[in-house]
């Protein structure tokens, strides 16, 4: 009776695949580590952070901040800000990319290795920070919202990208059906081509969308109204110029004030501000893996 035994490794394999671990593993634990500490000084005392008892876990569980937080009209306008900011940029992102990819990635279309050569130098070169800036205020959209949203309507990274996956990934036979069946190219793109274009979609739309979450120069740079500042804007101000919003310490004595509530409440904020992209991701994550895997083996 035959019996299939394992192969042993090398020992220098072995040594190698520990070295490894370890390795990875003090990697993962320098990246973890300074996110676990944060999360547990916002749920803990301020008496307790600034003495140092925090180390791994929360002490002295306190939700105290985030109270602050909910109670502060300055910040919640600002993640309503971003919100908007996000999900109107990252549509008007999407869109235009696609437009611009799709008939780059058709054969027949005249000139396209020129349109890519133009498009491609921009990636090395830019017209610079007050160009730019002059340009934004001909059109008049300085202090408004299309002020973050037109200027980077799209991206030519990820125009190539999304160029590449349409001809590499949707077969030309496709559009040769569709057209014997009188179908035009708009509704070929929208019943054929993006259905099957899922997992670049995901890319983009993830891309983009945190992309538009963490920007705040464009705001900085753009914007006067404090009506219309995002949330990353609010949130320099609080972390590097300490200008902590007068409502969020109304209720807080102080006593709590001197003890660290300020440092506190700058965890929480820091906090606050990464939910909404630790709860978009689980949802595009299958896409958005096959869409990287496949722009790497096919690009």
């Amino acid at each position: 009776m035959s019996h299939y035994q394992k192969i042993k490794e090398p020992l220098g394999d072995r040594v190698l695949l520990i070295f490894l671990y370890v390795l990875l593993a003090i990697i993962a634990m320098s990246v973890l580590y300074p996110l676990l500490y944060i999360l547990s000084s916002s749920l803990s005392s301020p008496k307790a952070v600034v003495s140092g008892q925090v180390w791994l876990f929360p002490a002295e569980f306190s939700l105290r901040a985030y109270q602050s937080i909910l109670g502060s009209s300055q910040l919640m306008l600002g993640f309503y800000n971003s919100i908007v900011y996000t999900v109107v940029g990252t549509l008007i992102n999407v869109a235009f990319t696609v437009l611009m990819a799709f008939p780059l990635s058709q054969r027949g279309m005249p000139g396209r290795k020129y349109l890519m050569i133009l498009m491609m130098i921009t990636l090395f070169f830019s017209g610079g920070l007050i160009p730019t800036y002059l340009l934004v205020k001909d059109l008049h959209l300085l202090d408004t919202r299309w002020a973050l949203w037109l200027p980077g309507a799209f991206s030519i990274f990820q125009v190539i990208v999304a160029r590449t996956f349409f001809q590499t990934s949707i077969p030309i036979e496709l559009q040769e059906a569709s057209q014997i069946d009188g179908c035009r190219d708009s509704r070929y793109l929208w019943s054929v081509v993006l259905p099957l274009s899922k997992p670049i979609l995901a890319v983009m739309t993830l891309m983009y969308a945190v992309g538009h979450w963490n920007a705040y120069f464009d705001a900085l740079i753009y914007l006067r109204s404090e009506h219309l500042f995002p949330l990353q804007y609010v949130l320099r101000n609080l972390l590097i110029l300490n200008a902590v919003d007068p409502g969020m310490l109304a209720n807080t004595s102080q006593r709590m004030r001197d003890q660290g509530f300020e440092q506190v409440l700058k965890y929480a904020l820091i906090v606050v501000t990464c939910i909404p992209v630790l709860v978009l991701y689980p949802f595009v994550q299958k896409h958005f893996v096959k869409g990287v895997m496949i722009g790497s083996l096919k690009g």
